[in-house]
């Protein structure tokens, strides 16, 4: 898939929105499902047609969502998220609002990751192949910020690579769940400024 546009997220107003506890979960089932009914989202995330109606609305008039009209028919209205590079202010530029916003959204999504892999391991056992396919590392680099950010988007090129649609997947894909968690390790008593190397 050709390299997404960049979105940066700076906007107070569209971080409230995501930092909405529902509005979230949809545009993540959205993203990580694909397109879907308000109908059938209420039906998935077990909340009336109502409150998925409004959470689409309020992601489209953000330019998250959007609706995907040769699905349709009659009333139905399917929609689907739209695909972008999506860039949070780095946390020295935000200001407290945002940072409030952020710190909400992060939450929230280490929230329903850990659900996500709780709801994994327990349908595991009917997999079939697809059982042990989870590659799981825990490792700590040494790196300068400079190298930081470049180990991130080398990073963000790597899943690119692999992002595809579903007419674009090849036969015996399916969707996989990747996330990379990387932050300074907290000093330990007796550190000073100076971490042990290794």
């Amino acid at each position: 898939m050709p390299d997404q546009p960049i979105r940066e997220l700076g906007d107070l107003r569209a971080l409230k929105v995501l930092a909405h506890p529902l509005r979230n979960q949809v545009f993540e089932h959205l993203r990580l499902h694909g397109p879907a009914t308000s109908a059938s989202l209420a039906r998935d995330l077990d909340v009336n047609t109502g409150a998925t109606s409004y959470a689409l609305r309020m992601l489209a008039s953000h330019g998250f969502v959007e609706e995907v009209p040769e699905r349709g028919r009659g009333r139905e209205r399917w929609w689907q998220a739209v695909r972008r590079d999506y860039r949070l202010p780095p946390p020295g530029q935000r200001d407290p609002a945002q940072r409030a916003m952020v710190d909400e959204m992060q939450r929230l999504g280490l929230a329903a990751d850990l659900d996500m892999l709780a709801a994994f391991q327990q349908q595991r056992p009917a997999m079939g192949e697809w059982a042990d396919a989870t590659p799981f590392s825990r490792s700590s680099i040494r790196v300068t910020l400079a190298e930081l950010e470049e180990f991130f988007e080398e990073y963000l090129a790597l899943v690119r690579r692999y992002m595809r649609t579903d007419e674009e997947a090849p036969e015996g894909s399916r969707t996989v769940v990747t996330r990379l968690l990387a932050f300074p390790a907290p000093d330990t008593e007796g550190d000073g400024d100076e971490p042990p190397s290794g």
